[in-house]
């Protein structure tokens, strides 16, 4: 399965300086910790810095995003990021269904995942 990530531009205009200063990589994550099992999970824009080896690479109109390979059949193939307007936090949609409404940008350090 592929999937195609838009970002729009008030979420670019919002991501440019943060990623151009911390040199990082955006990973969109399907976070399952606390949720009781694999398959029930919420969407989460990750800051890291480097791919894990079942990471791919999913060309956006803005930059690459990082997205295991496993957990891509959680996600739609149509996607689009945005930021809530007025906050700092980030949206995530389809023309199906809004995947994530609240999603705020996780900074994860080498070997703390959260």
């Amino acid at each position: 399965m592929s999937v195609n990530i838009t970002f729009t531009e008030a979420a670019k205009q919002t991501l440019t300086p943060i990623v151009a200063k911390s040199g990082r990589q955006l990973k969109l994550n399907y976070d399952t910790d606390g949720c009781g099992c694999l398959v029930d999970g919420v969407p989460a824009l990750w800051l890291v810095d480097k791919a894990d080896e079942d990471d791919v690479v999913v060309e956006t109109n803005f930059v690459p995003v990082l997205v295991e390979r496993p957990r891509l059949i959680f996600f739609d193939e149509e996607m689009t990021i945005d930021i809530k307007p007025g906050t700092t936090v980030f949206q995530l949609k389809s023309p199906r269904q809004i995947l994530n409404g609240h999603m705020p940008l996780v900074e994860v350090t080498a070997g703390h995942e959260r």
